[in-house]
């Protein structure tokens, strides 16, 4: 089979041979795969002397075998991989035996994928091949955050900075389905008009002041992945007795922040990080009642992800990247 890897140092398209499933175990002749920025990460996570790893933790296919003790699924059948290893109830925090698809385990930038039948699920029927690949990490990774962590309600306000991520655009349609309101920001025009399009209510300029704009509103709850560059911003807009998730530090993991104004503000600071098998049938459940889609930037063939990688290390996209990998 064909399989983006990393390999020595090198990024490659690479023959490799095809899975066998053992006890417990299907195969998935994969139709899509969906590029998440931890892909970026692997070089300097994983070293340059190592032997090929496969990337790669969102993918849908279609099962092709299954090992002896598989109950349940068959051969034919339309699935879509759960990257979340071992982690199947919903929990303060993962069980120690957690990781995540991609690295240390070979990943789904491949054709095939031989992975626990417990990782899989079936494939949303209202949704393209295209969609599905792309769906399960941003997505657990929203839902978590906004509703097992960030306990959001009906007729509460959410302000999530930086609008144009793969979690972001979940955020936003999970945010308005459970009834939100969702207040966005971005440097970029264009990706406002996105947001808006998308359902957020109002879309700001990461550049202005954030609080006279919101003069006026209440934010229940902050949603930031940004880090460094606007945590304590998001802080200032956040009412006394408010909730604030952060699951992510695309600028520095390191923050400065006014410990007085934070107690005497009685806020809850939370951390969050993926989501459980049970959180992702939850919020497929939801997907299916409210009719929501994956927002899809572009795809490219499996060929050229290093160059969809560029893209995303960009940060120009609105939404998830796809990878074509078979017959679509």
């Amino acid at each position: 089979m064909k399989a983006f890897v990393y390999e020595y140092g090198e990024w490659k398209l690479k023959d490799m041979p095809d899975p066998k499933p053992g006890p417990g175990e299907v195969v998935v002749a994969l139709k899509t795969a969906g590029l998440n920025r931890r892909d970026l990460y692997i070089p300097a996570r994983r070293g340059d002397d190592k032997e090929a790893v496969v990337i790669g933790s969102d993918g849908a296919g279609i099962v092709e075998s299954a090992g002896e003790g598989v109950a349940g699924i068959k051969e034919g059948d339309e699935v879509i991989i759960n990257p979340a290893l071992r982690w199947y109830e919903q929990s303060a925090a993962p069980p120690e035996e957690f990781d995540i698809l991609g690295m240390p385990d070979n990943g789904t930038m491949a054709e095939k994928i031989v992975i626990s039948a417990e990782q899989i699920e079936p494939k949303p029927e209202h949704l393209s091949w295209e969609e599905a690949g792309v769906l399960a990490l941003a997505a657990m990774t929203g839902y978590r955050a906004l509703v097992t962590r960030g306990r959001l309600k009906a007729g509460e306000t959410v302000f999530i900075p930086g609008a144009g991520s793969g979690v972001a655009t979940y955020l936003i349609q999970f945010a308005k389905a459970l009834g939100a309101r969702v207040i966005v920001t971005s440097r970029s025009e264009e990706k406002r008009r996105l947001a808006l399009k998308t359902g957020a209510d109002r879309a700001l300029e990461t550049g202005e002041d954030w609080q006279a704009a919101l003069s006026g509103e209440t934010v229940d709850l902050v949603i930031d992945s940004v880090g460094e560059a606007t945590f304590s911003r998001s802080f200032s807009v956040l009412k006394k007795g408010g909730r604030f998730v952060t699951f992510g530090a695309t600028t520095d993991d390191r923050v400065d922040f006014d410990l007085r104004t934070f107690f005497y503000g009685q806020y809850d600071l939370l951390g969050s990080t993926m989501g459980s098998r049970e959180e992702l049938r939850d919020l497929l459940r939801l997907m299916k009642e409210k009719g929501i889609r994956p927002v899809i930037d572009s795809s490219f063939p499996l060929s050229r992800v290093e160059d969809a990688m560029t893209l995303l290390s960009d940060s120009t996209q609105f939404g998830k990247i796809a990878i074509r990998i078979t017959g679509v």
